[in-house]
């Protein structure tokens, strides 16, 4: 009996053993970190990035008419001069255009003149002179019928006599009435042209100014002294209106616009210096300046940057406008600072923070907390801490590890 009541036992042992095992199993293991105990080192702050190549002042020349390339008469990267021709487009429709426009214009004055008058001189000479002859006739009319009033009263005439004399008055009279309103309506009419011929001729003005300017537009000449950077058109290709015929610089200075990313921007600052290198010419590098240090992000690509301008003596004019290059700008050069490897420090939003390990003794076990800092300068590797932990305090390094405040981890075996 007792026997059996041991191997019950053993059993029983043997399934919670077995059950214990299993819920063990079950469990995820910690995540892994590695610690970092912070310290004093140097950060030779520079950022380092890529940028492109602008012109610091360029030229473009757009067309302003549909038409085809007639004549080419230079080669993209040599110099010019102001004033000199670089191409020719076909400009004869161009020109019809402005001969119409011309012509229209002289109509259109040409009305404006007869309208200013009160309408065509002709027509107005016509009405005046009918005018006169029935004031003059209503005059002598009027002398006529009170004459033959007279006359009658003394039956020195006939009572028809005096009919015939009204009714000659008033059909001079209407007459009049009927020559004065058309004299009349003939000068309103022409104000109304006035104004509506004034708005025509300045349009059409308008019109000969902007045809004469697409005329001399298929002329394109150099606005400066410089280089001919881009020519994209050649003899008898179609071009149309707005499209880029040429573009001129002068190369000497131009500006590189350097695409730095958020994270690096704290450090930047006005007049700091620029090494620019170009993967096509490997042995050299130019130097300039940064400008002014951006207001806004941009997205480029799948980045988040700052665009920073840098002014760069290109003397020797090797670096050319659109060409990618390597920029690196100078930041600062710190000693004696609290430093930490970039990949500890985790960025949200306008935040930066660390997680700092309870107890960073290898093998062990701990939690993490979340300590908000504050970064300075950096560099390729390594973040200056200007607040948020003290020298000689363990911080996780995630390992692609997600951590959160609180989380209970594992600081790995040092290798």
């Amino acid at each position: 009996m007792k026997r059996a009541t041991r191997v019950w036992v053993y059993l029983l042992l043997a399934l919670a053993l077995v059950a214990v095992l299993v819920a063990v199993s079950r469990r995820k293991p910690l995540p892994v970190v590695e610690a970092y105990s912070v310290n004093r080192g140097e950060v030779d702050a520079a950022i380092t990035t890529n940028g492109k190549v602008e012109p610091v002042t360029p030229y473009e020349m757009h067309s302003l008419v549909d038409s085809f390339v007639t004549k080419v008469n230079a080669v993209e990267g040599q110099a010019v001069r102001k004033g000199q021709l670089i191409l020719e487009l076909d400009d004869s429709a161009a020109r019809a255009q402005l001969s119409e426009a011309r012509a229209q214009f002289l109509s259109d004055e040409d009305s404006l003149r007869t309208a200013r008058t009160g309408g065509k001189a002709s027509v107005l000479a016509d009405l005046d002179s009918n005018i006169k002859k029935d004031e003059l006739n209503q005059t002598r009319q009027q002398q006529e019928v009170a004459t033959l009033e007279k006359l009658v009263a003394q039956q020195a005439a006939t009572p028809q006599e005096l009919v015939t004399a009204r009714t000659n008055l008033a059909a001079t009279q209407a007459d009049l009435q009927r020559l004065q309103t058309t004299r009349s309506e003939t000068s309103r009419e022409a104000g109304v042209d006035t104004g509506r011929l004034e708005l025509a001729v300045q349009q059409m003005k308008d019109t000969i100014a902007f045809d004469d300017a697409r005329v001399h537009s298929a002329r394109v000449i150099a606005p400066v002294d410089g280089t001919l950077y881009s020519l994209p058109v050649k003899l008898n290709d179609p071009v149309h209106i707005s499209e880029v015929l040429a573009a001129v610089a002068d190369l000497r200075q131009i500006r590189v616009r350097a695409y730095v990313d958020e994270p690096e921007m704290g450090g930047l600052q006005a007049n700091q210096a620029a090494i620019i290198t170009w993967d096509a010419i490997p042995n050299e590098s130019w130097t300039g300046r940064t400008g002014s240090v951006p207001r806004e992000v941009v997205t480029h690509g799948t980045r988040s940057v700052g665009e920073v301008l840098c002014t760069v003596d290109n003397k020797d004019q090797r670096l050319i406008p659109n060409i990618n290059v390597n920029v690196r700008i100078e930041v600062s050069e710190k000693k004696n600072v609290l430093v930490v490897p970039r990949g500890a420090v985790v960025f949200s939003g306008s935040h930066r923070y660390v997680f700092v390990l309870a107890d960073g003794q290898p093998g062990g076990k701990t939690t993490v907390r979340q300590q908000e800092v504050r970064i300075g300068s950096a560099n390729s590797t390594m973040f200056e801490i200007v607040k948020g932990v003290t020298e000689g305090e363990a911080i996780a390094l995630p390992n692609n590890v997600e951590l959160k405040d609180g989380m209970r981890v594992r600081v790995s075996e040092p290798e």
